[in-house]
């Protein structure tokens, strides 16, 4: 595993940002306090953007460096003993890329997602048999046992949506009409997905709101399918995860969390909200699709 990998992604990034905070307040640069812990600026710099959990030796150096209080260098050194923990995900090796494992990590975290998909059908809602098809057709030289680990990660994905402790997120979700109309190979197998969408509408977290042909083209046409991840208010810390941006490709993905950078997909999501019909008429649309299929 690369150290992208290994450790708690929000207590890494909660700590990363709180010591560029804490570093910029005592005017030290990115070189000095590599000097200081004896290290490269690099290994400072992964510190501070969350890539790798750090250890709390290494936090109360830096601390230290910083001239932080002892009340402050606690919190600091109990966030870095967080950023060493693994998650559920880290069990499936290497199937599951650096980048997308960081994905993985705050949507565990995450108490509200809203997602646009122009394209398939969400991680979150896909049943074994439409994964299998697509992880069929995205790696066809991978071995059918690397594939059926794929397809095991995220069946365990879903679990985040009903489990009881912490409270399952809110997941809202619009669908472009193309996503539904389709379809994989196996008919009757995209007919139970379609069926899956609805049986998961009963869920009181989930929310599926379908955008027809006939709304017309939204703001959503220039982004492509995107995650907004909200987190919970952290408790005694001094840094809270910010609204997160999730945009992927096929080779890796990009985590937007800049006001301004939110504040365009706020726009955006608004736009889609506005032009979606309301949850029944969606559902309706779902069964109607289903009927013509019969």
């Amino acid at each position: 595993m690369t150290d992208e990998t290994s450790g708690s992604t929000v207590p890494r990034r909660q700590l990363g940002r709180l010591l560029t905070q804490l570093r910029e307040d005592a005017s030290v640069s990115l070189d000095s306090a590599a000097e200081g812990l004896d290290c490269s600026r690099q290994k400072v710099w992964r510190i501070e953007k969350g890539l790798v959990p750090v250890r709390v030796v290494d936090a109360r150096a830096m601390c230290e460096m910083y001239r932080v209080p002892e009340e402050m260098t606690s919190i600091v050194a109990g966030l870095a003993k967080e950023t060493r923990a693994k998650g559920w995900w880290h069990s499936y090796g290497d199937v599951v890329p650096s980048w997308f494992s960081l994905y993985v990590g705050l949507e565990s975290s995450a108490v509200l997602m809203r997602r646009y998909d122009a394209e398939l059908i969400p991680g979150l809602l896909q049943t074994r048999e439409y994964a299998a098809e697509l992880f069929r057709r995205k790696n066809p030289t991978m071995s059918g046992a690397e594939r059926e680990k794929l397809v095991e990660v995220r069946m365990q994905r879903q679990h985040v949506l009903v489990r009881r402790l912490p409270s399952a997120p809110t997941l809202k979700v619009v669908l472009s009409e193309a996503v539904l109309r389709r379809t994989i190979p196996d008919r009757q197998a995209m007919a139970g997905q379609l069926r899956h969408l609805l049986d998961m509408t009963a869920l009181p977290n989930v929310s599926l709101r379908v955008l027809p042909f006939t709304a017309g083209p939204p703001l959503a046409s220039e982004t492509g399918t995107f995650v907004m991840l909200g987190f919970p208010q952290a408790f005694g810390r001094a840094s809270t995860e910010p609204t997160t941006v999730y945009l992927e490709n096929i080779t890796g993905a990009l985590y937007l969390d800049k006001p301004a950078e939110v504040a365009a997909y706020d726009r955006v999501w608004a736009d889609l909200e506005t032009l979606a019909p309301d949850e029944a008429a969606s559902e309706k649309l779902i069964n109607a699709i289903i009927e013509e299929r019969a």
